[in-house]
């Protein structure tokens, strides 16, 4: 079964709010070199590593230009951008890499409880898997649980929205 490839225009910062934009085909794997620190150059120098914004793509070919133009953006936009997507500037990929707990929901763990009114139904327009749109693109790159969070998780169209 072949695997649909993701691309990702990602935005790292560092405590300091030195940026830098990129782009990959895995932000789970791309997020923890950087805060590793294992990519030598200038997200080292000036240790960037909080994943503060990211677009998924399905082509390296629409990826690559919004990276150059985000690139060329102004200090200033590129703030105001992740300011409007993530105001709390928090690290996207801050639980990402840890230790796996299995977490298994309430109405999983007694098969005499199931009330359907409380469970959302397969929408019969919709080929995705439920709740697939409501999770992080980034858990399809690994087998390592992410935590969905109530905070925007990335920059839906915002980037390719907005005029150089």
């Amino acid at each position: 079964m072949s695997r649909e490839k993701r691309y990702y225009v990602y935005v790292m910062a560092s405590r300091s709010l030195n940026l830098y934009t990129g782009v990959t085909n895995s932000i789970y794997q791309r997020a923890l070199q950087h805060k590793k620190g294992e990519i030598d150059g200038f997200t080292k120098k000036y240790n960037i590593n909080r994943l503060v914004c990211y677009e998924v793509f399905e082509h390296i070919g629409n990826a690559i230009p919004l990276e150059k133009q985000v690139k060329a953006w102004t200090r200033a936009k590129r703030l105001a951008l992740i300011k409007s997507i993530n105001p709390t500037w928090q690290d996207l990929a801050e639980d990402w890499g840890g230790k796996a707990e299995l977490q298994i929901p309430r109405p999983a763990r007694d098969d005499n409880f199931l009330d359907k009114n409380e469970f959302p139904t397969q929408s019969s327009t919709s080929d995705k898997p439920l709740g697939l749109e409501n999770k992080d693109a980034a858990a399809a790159d690994s087998e390592a649980p992410l935590t969905v969070r109530a905070i925007p998780h990335k920059c839906p169209n915002v980037l390719t929205s907005r005029k150089s």
